[in-house]
């Protein structure tokens, strides 16, 4: 049994958990990791790599449907492999899980296999998993550590989150899935429902019904994607309606039968009324939960809020020596959050002078198609929060990078503080504006006003210039509309 002792040990080895580990390391901390199945966590493993690979597939397959729209011709009927869709997937996740055990093997950080447990301030214990692996585990890196007490000094869990689950409609792997199962079928289902309409709901939605499949979303709330801009989302909607998504919003799932070859839900529906629908399969997309159970957190009195564990600006939990990143430390339940978070947090440790995180600047994406992007306040929060705002926006149709791609159905949309020219908020639906909205992301980091926006030149023809367009439309001077 190991007794080995560290300046940081962290619980949890996905984006939050290496990052952290990484940057100890470049600063002189010694370090292990403590991981029970898979490096590089949900993100790399079953969340934001492989479902990026499984649309990836889908948008190749839709664009080979249309292949005429582009003066191109297939021979015979498009068609897919599941199987060979979902290997692609895997393979992908596979390749970034050994990158990570490589970089953390480089920066001499070591990795203890096993279920971690804090005992007391300084103290884990690390027993033999219990979890089993939905697949073989990768290979571990040589030289990783077994199950065994660990001292250190400064301890962070960075355990990430699971799929959030209703009563009376517990996932069962086969007819209810979760995004686990929903990742690796074993064939195309002809129906599917989905519940919920966050980011990995719609993502899923968009993927089955790109390859084919009958797809209904249900979302209790009135809009789909509640975290963005209302007219962001209803653009959404929109598209994915015109693609054959039926899409029920104010509606709740009460029920959901199984005995049959599919399922049957019970929905009550926005007017109060009761219908069923019947598909293949159902995902249950409803949230995650923080995985804060079984770490010792409550004996030691570590205060956790709502499933997730409490942090000031540093990731300090209220026990000193006791940290937390990530999912398990709340919202915005996003990798490059934890990435981030896992930075402060050990250079704060290191005595560097950190930098709290605005969580008003973060990013966030969501790659269905139209993929849609945001970054800052929508324009309802803005209101809200008391701004007089300018508010420009500017189509796709009207940009000649996007037309010549074909892709002339999207919209970006800018919105200021009406007094100060800052940026409030940027919002994005159409082609690629995943990696568009980092630009905006960047120009609040920096503070900039809508004159420098105006200022800076944007290369033509980009979808860029979108972004520059909207800025010019807040204040009354679009060009090119």
């Amino acid at each position: 049994m190991s007794q080995q002792s560290y300046d940081v040990l962290i619980i949890g080895g996905g984006p939050g958990g290496y990052v952290a580990a990484i940057r100890a390391a470049q600063l002189g901390l010694k370090t292990a990791v403590v991981e029970r199945e898979h490096l590089g966590g949900i993100c790399l493993n079953w969340g934001c790599i492989p479902t990026k690979a499984l649309l990836r597939s889908a948008e190749i397959f839709h664009y080979g449907q249309h292949a005429a729209d582009y003066g191109l011709t297939l021979d015979g009927k498009m068609g897919f492999d599941t199987s060979a869709i979902v290997k692609r997937s895997r393979g992908v996740s596979g390749q970034l899980n050994g990158g990570v055990g490589f970089l953390l093997k480089k920066n001499k950080v070591d990795v203890i296999w096993g279920e971690a447990k804090i005992t007391k301030p300084g103290e884990v214990i690390v027993a033999t998993p219990t979890k089993t692996p939905m697949e073989p585990k990768h290979p571990q890196p040589k030289g990783t550590l077994d199950a065994g007490t660990y001292h250190a000094k400064h301890i962070i869990v960075a355990t990430g989150a699971r799929p959030r689950v209703i009563p009376g409609i517990e996932p069962d792997g086969k007819k209810i899935w979760t995004y686990f199962e929903a990742m690796v079928p074993a064939e195309m289902p002809k129906s599917l429902i989905v519940m919920g309409s966050g980011a990995i709901g719609i993502e899923f939605a968009s993927f089955y019904r790109t390859m084919g499949v009958d797809v209904t979303v249900i979302e209790l709330l009135p809009q789909i994607l509640a975290v963005e801009d209302a007219e962001i989302a209803a653009h959404a909607r929109k598209r994915f309606e015109k693609q054959g998504m039926n899409i029920l919003t104010g509606a709740k799932v009460t029920k959901v039968d199984t005995s049959g070859a599919g399922v049957v839900a019970t929905v009550v529906t926005e007017d109060g009324s009761t219908q069923t629908l019947s598909a293949d399969k159902l995902i249950s997309a409803v949230g995650v939960v923080g995985n804060i159970e079984s770490l010792g957190l409550e004996s030691l009195g570590v205060k956790t809020d709502r499933g997730c564990v409490v942090i000031d600006a540093y990731a300090k939990t209220n026990v000193p020596g006791i940290y937390a990143i990530g999912d398990v430390a709340g919202p915005p339940m996003l990798a490059h959050k934890a990435e981030h978070e896992g930075v402060i947090c050990v250079e704060a440790i290191a005595g560097k002078e950190a930098h709290p995180m605005d969580k008003a600047r973060i990013p966030g994406c969501t790659y269905c198609h139209p993929q849609i992007a945001s970054v800052g306040l929508t324009e309802d929060k803005a209101k809200e929060a008391g701004h007089e705002i300018k508010v420009g926006r500017f189509p796709f149709m009207g940009n000649g990078k996007a037309i010549a791609l074909g892709e002339p159905e999207g919209m970006v949309k800018t919105i200021f503080d009406a007094k100060t020219g800052q940026l409030l908020g940027a919002h994005m639906v159409g082609a690629e504006v995943t990696e568009l909205i980092q630009g905006f992301a960047v120009a609040m980091q920096l503070e900039t006003t809508e004159e420098d926006l105006m200022h800076a030149v944007f290369p033509h023809p980009t979808l860029s210039e979108m972004m520059h367009e909207s800025v010019l439309d807040a204040y009354d001077r679009v060009i090119h509309m």
